[in-house]
């Protein structure tokens, strides 16, 4: 308990300076609302940009700014999104399902082909499934997402027309129309994935094989399948734990390259279009979100690990 307590001090610290890193790179972008603002309406005069600035608190440092703008944050007060015309709030809740949804998905289906896929390859190192299951890795990390997205599109969407190329703007009820439009970027990113995650399901496997305690378990009869799954499984599951967790993040911040290929309305996106938009409540309350559910990501890494390996536990 007394780590877990330790891991999330130090979380909260780490997202303390990123948020003082983040608010003031947004800070150097040049131009902020107020001059486009006026860029827009002509009809603004220079006192009004002065009496706007003071308004928004925009003619203080920025360090200032960044405290004040932290003390809102530490209230539950994210501001106002400039862009969307609405609280951030508000703005973010449709993007973070959607963005959540689809990452979950593409993160299960990845995970529910590539674990198997790893375990058998070590089970018959350089037999055909081993080769083949190195392709597939190799494959997978090569393939650029947009490039296997826009593939699927064509054959799946436009020669076949069994799916819908992308977006949300037929669904309107649910089930099965939502599904339909999940089907083409849910199998991109977990195409894009299986390979990672197999090769090193794969290798944290062959690692294990020859490990004391696996000779231990055979030499006291153990039956191939226990050793296996109750010995050599639990103990390679450990480094996939990592980069699982930190997928996390991934969840909440999205897939830009693939949310932009399918017109999906996520938080990749919207992230993109907050910072190309000046839209600093948005972007920066985005960019920590996403920061901190990697690092929540990291503390249920260290729990797996105290649950999966004695040695934590007891060192």
């Amino acid at each position: 308990m007394g780590v877990i307590l330790f891991r999330l001090i130090q979380s909260a610290a780490v997202l303390l300076v990123m948020s003082f890193v983040v608010y003031g790179l947004m800070g150097l972008m040049p131009g902020d609302p107020i001059d486009l603002m006026i860029a827009g309406d002509p009809h603004l005069s220079a006192a009004d940009a002065v009496r706007l600035k003071a308004l928004y608190g925009l003619d203080k440092p920025w360090t200032e700014r960044w405290l004040r703008w932290l003390g809102r944050i530490l209230q539950g007060e994210l501001g106002y999104s400039r862009l969307y015309a609405r609280p951030v709030a508000e703005a973010m809740a449709p993007a973070l399902v959607n963005t959540a949804t689809l990452m979950a998905a593409s993160l299960c289906l990845a995970l529910t082909v590539a674990l198997p896929l790893g375990i058998a390859a070590s089970l018959r190192p350089g037999s055909w499934l081993d080769r083949f299951t190195t392709l597939i890795s190799v494959a997978s990390v090569s393939v650029p997402v947009f490039w296997l997205g826009l593939m699927l599109i064509v054959v799946f969407a436009v020669k076949l027309a069994w799916l819908p190329a992308g977006g949300m703007a037929e669904v309107t009820s649910g089930g099965g129309g939502r599904l339909a439009h999940l089907v083409l970027p849910v199998s991109a990113l977990a195409l894009a994935g299986i390979g990672q995650y197999a090769r090193h399901m794969r290798a944290a496997m062959i690692g294990e094989a020859s490990a004391d305690y696996m000779r231990t378990a055979r030499a006291k009869g153990c039956s191939p399948r226990r050793v296996v799954l109750h010995h050599q499984l639990r103990n390679a599951l450990i480094p996939i734990t990592t980069i699982v967790a930190l997928e996390l993040g991934g969840l909440f911040s999205g897939a830009l390259i693939t949310e932009t290929v399918f017109a999906w309305p996520g938080m990749g996106r919207l992230i993109y279009e907050a910072v190309m938009g000046n839209d600093f409540n948005l972007a920066l309350s985005g960019l920590l979100l996403a920061t901190a559910m990697t690092l929540g990501g990291s503390i249920l890494a260290d729990i797996a690990y105290w649950r999966l390996d004695p040695r934590v536990r007891h060192p």
